[in-house]
């Protein structure tokens, strides 16, 4: 066997052995210097047909260009809109949000959503609070949403926050989310399967059983968060979906400095730990960095981020290694073990090969 061929092998026992008992569907690559150095694709993108496992009658493989929901990976491409046009002196990472929101407490600063110090609560339901609002009246009420834990810190993780950075991107911005996050990076970078609201494509791996959603089957091509759906599936904290190579991209952008989407140095600070207390990790701007969760090892420089979904980004700079992983971890029901440990698998694959 070739060593190449032998890499593959690693890559691809690693997702066999987790699906479908993890996942369903599982997508993962490992760049070295930019390279794929392994890649595999197994298992079907629509596995269920509701949360008793009855198998679906049209049960498609998964591939390489297969998309999935990103879950919480939304974030940094939030975090990287809000970069440049901090770049473009639209904002500043320091100043009150209220100069752009009126209202908020003065306290609230970009720096502080983007690490999770602003002191707000993780999530708010805002679908269950008002259910026959729209979308617009759901995002007003979550902007309004008071501190109720001490501002700037300790870490308290927040998707409220990251929903007030993405109000924070349109505004200084001047154009809805989706249209910033594709025209300040997935049009620059070329990532075509990278966006908002697919719909059900044939290439969408599906998710969450959820009987309260208008369609038969699991969710699928459309966002699984339910404030993100709430919020019309476009909000800062999640909705985007992608394939490994787009998110792959992405990542090798950030590793190699931004370019063409940022300047080394908001680079750099994105990555720089800004000393948030309490968590089990570092904390850059809307990045982990040594993320127990997703390298296993507390002490290490890699960054990224990973997603409800069970979706991963890891980027190790110092390994020149950007690994991605694709699955659907809530489909048919969330709340299934180890994907813990099918990340963990992954990154020490990964760490073999740099």
């Amino acid at each position: 066997m070739s060593d190449r061929a032998g890499r593959m092998t690693g890559l691809r026992a690693i997702l066999e052995g987790a699906v479908p008992r993890v996942c369903s569907a599982a997508v993962a690559l490992i760049a070295v210097d930019g390279d794929v150095a392994a890649a595999a694709a197994t298992g079907e993108l629509v596995r269920y047909a509701d949360a008793e496992g009855t198998l679906a009658a049209d049960r498609p493989p998964a591939r390489r260009d297969s998309i999935f929901d990103l879950a919480s990976i939304s974030k940094l491409f939030t975090t990287v809109v809000l970069l440049s046009l901090a770049e473009e002196g639209r904002i500043a990472l320091d100043e009150p949000a209220a100069a752009w929101i009126p209202g908020l407490d003065r306290r609230i600063t970009l720096r502080r959503l983007l690490t999770h110090t602003a002191g707000l609560t993780p999530t708010r339901r805002i679908d269950l609070e008002l259910p026959t609002a729209d979308p617009a009246e759901r995002l007003a009420a979550m902007l309004e949403t008071p501190i109720t834990h001490p501002v700037g810190g300790p870490y308290l993780y927040s998707d409220v926050g990251m929903i007030m950075a993405g109000r924070l991107a349109e505004l200084t911005g001047g154009a809805p989310l989706d249209l910033l996050v594709r025209s300040r990076i997935t049009d620059v970078l070329g990532l075509a399967d990278t966006g908002y609201r697919p719909g059900a494509l044939p290439r969408v791996a599906a998710t969450e059983w959820k009987p309260e959603r208008p369609g038969p089957g699991c969710v699928r091509g459309e966002v699984h968060d339910e404030t993100a759906y709430a919020l019309g599936g476009v909000a800062g904290h999640a909705g985007l979906f992608a394939t490994a190579d787009d998110l792959l991209a992405f990542g090798e952008a950030l590793r190699l400095g931004g370019g063409p989407v940022l300047r080394p140095e908001s680079v750099a600070e994105m990555v720089r730990d800004q000393g948030a207390e309490g968590a089990a990790f570092r904390h850059g701007l809307g990045v982990r960095i040594g993320d127990p969760a997703l390298v296993g090892t507390p002490g290490d420089g890699a960054f990224g981020h990973s997603g409800f979904t069970g979706t991963s980004l890891l980027i190790d700079p110092a390994r020149r290694l950007t690994v991605v992983l694709l699955t659907n971890a809530v489909h048919p029901v969330r709340g299934r073990d180890g994907i813990r440990e099918l990340r963990h698998a992954v990154a020490g694959e990964a760490q073999r090969l740099a």
